[in-house]
């Protein structure tokens, strides 16, 4: 009786002690599960298909960084992280890692961590394929642009280059990109590869005008103070780029759209 306690402590013990530490993203995906925010809505990058498929290049980031934190695909639970919930559902446990044209920014980093970048992009303006008289930001006095709640993207506009902008703001990018088709606004603006991937989804109706004027680094969020996990995110995305398959899945993804594939960028957010 005695030894069968005994056993049965000792199993217990070393289910607990393979576990890892829960505290951290690493710990946790000792437990092959991984929770993970991406985008819905944007081609290219990261996208929701109505068959339920998950596709675009932040998405093959996420699986090849969980495969390399021991995290199968299968184990993957994606949800959707939406511009101004990002920090949030890393601080509440949500999300291990944000996935997300997750922009690195002082302000952000006072409430998370990131690991990268994984990749630059400039920010960019969407318009009808029929306009004329946008031909970049410094055109945007007197119109209406949009963005989505939590991009600091058109308030960089407002601010350096057409005060006299109006700003709409609506909850994910394809909101804006259906109200810019209806005649509701005349303008969308964020980091020019999302905007690229709209205009390869509707050519005659969509086109991008002016030169990138700004300079995005997409990190991926941890949250803040894990900075082992921070330093095992940081080790896959080199090896992801040193591989071949950083680029291989712009390719895939993102190349069909036009957009001009970047060189690989230095990891710079480190512990």
């Amino acid at each position: 009786m005695r030894r069968a306690a005994l056993l049965t402590a000792v199993a217990v013990l070393a289910t607990a002690c393979g576990s890892g530490d829960t505290s951290t993203v690493i710990g946790r995906a000792d437990s092959g599960k991984l929770t993970i925010g991406i985008r819905y809505d944007q081609p290219g990058l990261s996208q929701r298909r109505l068959d339920g498929r998950y596709v675009g290049f932040d998405v093959d980031v996420a699986k090849y960084v969980a495969s390399e934190l021991g995290v199968k695909d299968t184990g993957i639970t994606f949800k959707e992280a939406r511009g101004a919930a990002r920090e949030s559902m890393l601080q509440n446990g949500e999300a291990d890692l944000i996935i997300a044209s997750y922009s690195i920014t002082d302000a952000r980093k006072e409430k998370v961590a990131f690991a990268g970048p994984y990749f630059e992009t400039g920010q960019g303006v969407l318009v009808r394929y029929t306009e004329e008289g946008i031909q970049g930001p410094e055109t945007l006095n007197g119109r209406k642009l949009c963005s989505v709640k939590g991009s600091t993207s058109a308030q960089k506009v407002k601010t350096d280059y057409a005060q006299g902008v109006q700003i709409v703001e609506y909850g994910q990018y394809s909101d804006c990109v259906i109200a810019l088709m209806a005649g509701n606004v005349d303008a969308v603006t964020t980091d020019e590869v999302i905007l690229a991937g709209f205009a390869a989804e509707n050519p005659e109706l969509l086109k991008l005008v002016g030169k990138p004027f700004s300079k995005e680094r997409y990190g991926i969020g941890v949250p803040k103070g894990d900075a082992k996990s921070r330093d095992a995110v940081n080790q896959a995305i080199e090896k992801m780029i040193s591989s071949g398959e950083w680029k291989r899945a712009l390719e895939r993804n993102v190349g069909p759209s036009g957009y001009e594939i970047p060189q690989p960028p230095q990891i710079t957010e480190k512990s």
